[in-house]
């Protein structure tokens, strides 16, 4: 009985796709890492998703002000009111 390794007296053009399957396995691995490891980390896209103020922004300061009870709900609406018209709504975040 001949084997597929045998056939007609040597390895046939199947062999080569030996190669390509361990290629293709390496890749796949690699890319597999690539994307979970990096799901940890702060990437670009996560920067865009996030809509919340940088600590450092005028709008952020304000609300750790209003937070810290420094400023009561009336003052803290003014100035927001005040910024929004100088930063526009999307220095908000999405908040009303």
């Amino acid at each position: 009985m001949q084997t597929l390794a045998h056939w007609d007296g040597g390895p046939g053009p199947w062999i080569l796709f030996f190669p390509l399957i361990w290629a293709a396995v390496v890749i796949g691995v690699v890319t597999l890492l690539r994307r979970t490891v990096g799901r940890g980390r702060r990437g670009p896209w996560r920067a865009m998703a996030d809509p919340r103020p940088s600590g450092d922004s005028p709008i952020a300061v304000l609300g750790r002000r209003f937070a810290s009870g420094e400023i009561d709900e009336d003052e803290y609406w003014r100035r927001l009111s005040v910024l929004d018209e100088q930063f526009g709504p999307a220095a908000k975040g999405g908040a009303a």
